[in-house]
């Protein structure tokens, strides 16, 4: 009777923390604000939050891409070199053509980093490459691709127009335009993975990859889906990478994969799939952001922000594996 009790209580709270991982984020999100608030005033002020929302923008976009791949019991570590060899693409080709169109320049980043998903996206849905494998092979040709398209240039921000400068950096209601970019990628995806079929069946492939095949799921529709998507979620994280930062080098977004892997874990992404949601993926990037913000304001070396984000992921990784032992158990 003691142990059925037992089982129970671990059950229950094993569930109500995979149930309420996200509040458990943003509650810890608004401890770690309040105690920085204290003995770094400046961290509230406007210019600071301007800054952390800048910061977390690229990495929401793209995240959304990567929570996608993990649901599915997989990853994509390509998106940092698809994010790099788009803004080179993008960036050398409005610095080399006079009066080239904004609105093209997007769409053929857009446009490029669905053709570089469609390369992970045949891998592994029709060559059954695993997604691991195929990524980081990707990911390495694509950044090996880089010095091969630029010539070894970079490009500088005194070189391409102000306007393309301004795809981002110009307000909307007074919110700069790459915040609002990642408030409208996350609401259509959100209502795209809740409320369509192709969502709920990448929710249903990485909950049961056997089961989904039994009941007529077409995975490798799935794959493919998920897989295109991340990389036109890359491609379009490219575009307004060199655009906000207006300069792009070979080794521009090298190790983002990280800090995308990282924002889905933190906000409670399953890493053995399943579940998920764009709403945690938004709390892992934004926790995210505010701890760099907080290590870089108090001056802390640079290579303690990576020991620090590697240290968060581990967690949340000991985390998910606890809750998915106690399930199991129960």
């Amino acid at each position: 009777m003691e142990s059925t009790i037992k089982q129970t209580s671990s059950r229950d709270f094993a569930s109500t923390l995979a149930n309420f991982r996200e509040l458990v984020v943003l509650f810890l999100t608004i401890i770690l604000v309040i105690a920085v608030s204290i003995r770094q005033p400046v961290f509230l002020t406007a210019d600071n939050i301007n800054d952390i929302l800048l910061s977390i923008a690229v990495t929401v976009i793209v995240a959304v891409g990567q929570m996608m791949a993990i649901v599915i019991r997989g990853i994509d570590l390509s998106v940092s070199s698809t994010v790099g060899l788009v803004a080179m693409a993008v960036g050398l080709t409005i610095r080399d053509t006079t009066n080239f169109p904004m609105g093209i320049a997007v769409l053929m980043g857009i446009g490029l980093g669905i053709l570089l998903g469609s390369v992970n996206a045949l891998l592994i849905a029709k060559g059954k490459v695993p997604p691991i494998i195929c990524t980081l092979g990707t990911m390495s040709i694509y950044r090996g691709l880089m010095p091969v398209l630029s010539n070894g240039e970079w490009v500088n921000s005194y070189q391409v127009p102000k306007s393309f400068l301004a795809i981002t950096r110009f307000p909307i209601f007074g919110i700069p335009a790459l915040v609002i970019y990642a408030a409208l990628v996350a609401i259509i995806f959100y209502f795209f993975l809740k409320y369509t079929r192709i969502g709920r069946e990448i929710f249903a492939f990485g909950s049961n990859p056997s089961a989904s095949i039994v009941a007529g799921i077409p995975v490798d529709r799935v794959k493919m889906t998920v897989f295109i998507l991340s990389g036109m979620l890359a491609g379009f994280g490219g575009v307004l990478w060199a655009s906000r930062y207006g300069s792009v080098t070979n080794d521009t977004a090298i190790g983002f994969e990280l800090s995308t892997v990282a924002a889905c874990v933190i906000g409670g992404v399953n890493v053995y799939g399943g579940s998920g949601t764009v709403s945690g993926v938004v709390l892992g990037a934004l926790f995210l952001g505010i701890v760099t913000n907080v290590l870089t304001i108090s001056g802390i070396p640079p290579f303690w922000r990576l020991t620090v984000q590697g240290l968060v992921i581990l967690l949340a990784v000991i985390v998910d594996a606890e809750i998915n032992r106690r399930l199991k158990k129960s």
